[in-house]
């Protein structure tokens, strides 16, 4: 199964980076279709890639990715492990947010890594993120909680792009890793 679903992940990847359906495709060097393990339950969902995402065509690989593999290591999750992707896979101009256009072109490209992936729990990375998977809008008042729609369980957190910006965050984000780290182990003996 994992290898066929390999092969799904694959050919999505490969429409991620011939997909011309916004405009974002015009001014990006690389699509970032994600990357990693995806038979590990976890699935990682940031906002958009950044300048160092799109010259290299993978996710979370310029500051703020160097940030969440601190968190990760904190929580004892091994990057290498989980699946991590974006709601968009092209960088928005100036690293502006993704407009409701560009999410919804691109969302059914992560509805479908989703549904291959299968993820126990979807670590949401910010309120663009939180928005777009949930229709929630207040990351103020559900960082570090599970929130569960439709049988799917959602870990929020801050983005850590805000994390790098604002020093109260990163340690916001630092303490929602630790209720991170308990409910993996948490469900991990269910």
């Amino acid at each position: 199964m994992v290898k066929m679903d390999s092969k799904k992940l694959y050919d999505l990847a490969e429409g991620i980076r011939k997909c011309t359906a916004c405009p974002l495709c015009k001014g990006r060097m690389l699509a970032v279709p994600g990357e990693g393990k995806i038979d590990s339950g976890v699935l990682i969902v940031g906002e958009a890639p950044g300048a160092e995402e799109d010259r290299l065509g993978q996710p979370f690989v310029g500051r703020a990715g160097k940030l969440l593999n601190e968190l990760l290591e904190t929580a004892g999750i091994n990057r290498a492990e989980v699946f991590i992707t974006n709601c968009v896979k092209c960088r928005p101009p100036k690293n502006r947010n993704p407009n409701s256009l560009e999410l919804k072109t691109c969302r059914k490209w992560l509805d479908s890594q989703i549904s291959v992936v299968k993820p126990r729990l979807i670590i949401v990375l910010g309120r663009v993120a939180l928005k777009n998977l949930t229709g929630k809008e207040k990351i103020k008042d559900l960082h570090g909680t599970v929130y569960e729609d439709a049988g799917q369980k959602y870990f929020i957190t801050y983005h850590p792009s805000a994390g790098l910006r604002f020093k109260w965050i990163k340690e916001v984000l630092f303490e929602d890793t630790k209720n991170l780290k308990k409910i993996l182990a948490h469900l991990k003996n269910k």
